[in-house]
C-alpha cells in the first residue's frame, strides 16, 4: 500500500505543484498591475465569477455534455466498425480511407455552416459534428491495432475450431484493444472543444453560446470560466476512458507482468 501511494504521489504530485505555482504567479502578476484586468483576469476573480454564475453556466454546460456524450458514443461505435470493415476489406480501405482522411483535414469552420443548413440550430447537428470529427482516430487505431496482432493468435483459434469471424471479434479485437483505446483517448481529448466550437458557430444553448455572450459583453472572467470548464470536462472524460480500459483490460502493469512471466 505504501509503495503504491508513493508511486501515485510520484506520478501526480509534480503536476499538482506545477499548477499551484502557476496559479500563484498568475495571481501575483495580475495583482501587481502588469496585466490589463479588462483583458486578463486573476484566478481569484475567475473563481468568484464562477460561483456567481454557476447555476446559469451549469445549465448551459449540461447541453454541451449531452451533445458531446451522444457524439462520442456514436464515434466509438462507428469508428470501431469502420476500422474493422477497412481491415477486412482491402478494397474498401483503398477506396474510402483517403476520403476519410481528407474529411479530417477540413477545418470545422468550413463544415459547421453546412451542418447548420442541414440540421438547423438543434442539438442533433452538434452531435453529428462531434461524431464526424471524433471517429477518425478511433478508426485508424482500430485498423493499426488489428494489423499488429501476431498471426499465431488467429492460427491457434482456427486450429481449435473457431471461425474467422469469431476469431476477429473475440481474439483479434481483444488483442488490439489497447491500441483502440489509444484512439478513443485521442478523440476524447478534443471532444468538448469540438462541441463548444460547433455551438459557438451556431446554436441556441451550450457553452459555445455562453462564450459568445461573455465575449460580446467583454466579461473576461466568464470566458475563463467556460475555458476551464471545457478543460475540466475533458479531464473527466479521459479519466472515464482510462477507468473503462482498466476495468475491461486490466492495468498496464498487470499486462507487463503477465508478459514477463510468460
Amino acid at each position: 500500500m505504501i509503495v503504491r501511494a508513493k508511486k501515485i504521489a510520484g506520478k501526480y504530485l509534480p503536476t499538482l505543484v506545477a499548477v499551484a505555482l502557476l496559479l500563484v504567479v498568475w495571481e501575483l502578476w495580475v495583482d501587481s498591475g502588469h496585466a490589463n484586468r479588462h483583458s486578463f483576469s486573476a484566478p481569484s476573480e475567475i473563481v468568484r465569477a464562477t460561483i456567481d454564475v454557476w447555476p446559469k453556466m451549469w445549465a448551459q454546460t449540461m447541453v454541451t455534455i449531452q451533445e458531446a456524450a451522444a457524439g462520442f458514443v456514436l464515434a466509438v461505435a462507428l469508428g470501431v466498425l469502420i476500422g474493422v470493415l477497412f481491415y477486412c476489406s482491402p478494397i474498401l480501405n483503398a477506396a474510402f480511407f483517403p476520403l476519410l482522411t481528407a474529411a479530417q483535414t477540413m477545418p470545422l469552420i468550413t463544415i459547421a455552416p453546412l451542418f447548420i443548413i442541414w440540421f438547423g440550430f438543434e442539438i442533433s447537428g452538434k452531435i453529428a459534428i462531434v461524431a464526424v470529427f471524433s471517429l477518425f482516430p478511433i478508426a485508424v487505431q482500430t485498423i493499426r491495432g488489428l494489423r499488429a496482432v501476431p498471426q499465431y493468435y488467429e492460427d491457434v483459434a482456427l486450429t481449435c475450431g473457431a471461425t474467422r469471424w469469431w476469431t476477429l471479434w473475440h481474439v483479434k479485437l481483444r488483442v488490439a484493444a489497447r491500441q483502440i483505446f489509444g484512439g478513443i483517448r485521442i478523440s476524447a481529448s478534443y471532444l468538448f472543444a469540438t462541441a463548444t466550437t460547433a455551438e459557438y458557430m451556431g446554436a441556441r444553448k451550450g457553452l459555445g453560446i455562453w462564450l459568445q455572450m461573455a465575449y460580446n459583453s467583454f466579461r473576461t472572467p466568464l470566458i475563463f470560466c467556460a475555458t476551464f470548464m471545457v478543460v475540466a470536462l475533458t479531464g473527466v472524460v479521459l479519466l472515464c476512458v482510462s477507468l473503462a480500459e482498466r476495468l475491461l483490460l486490466g492495468a498496464d502493469d498487470d499486462a507487463v507482468a503477465f508478459d514477463e512471466e510468460g
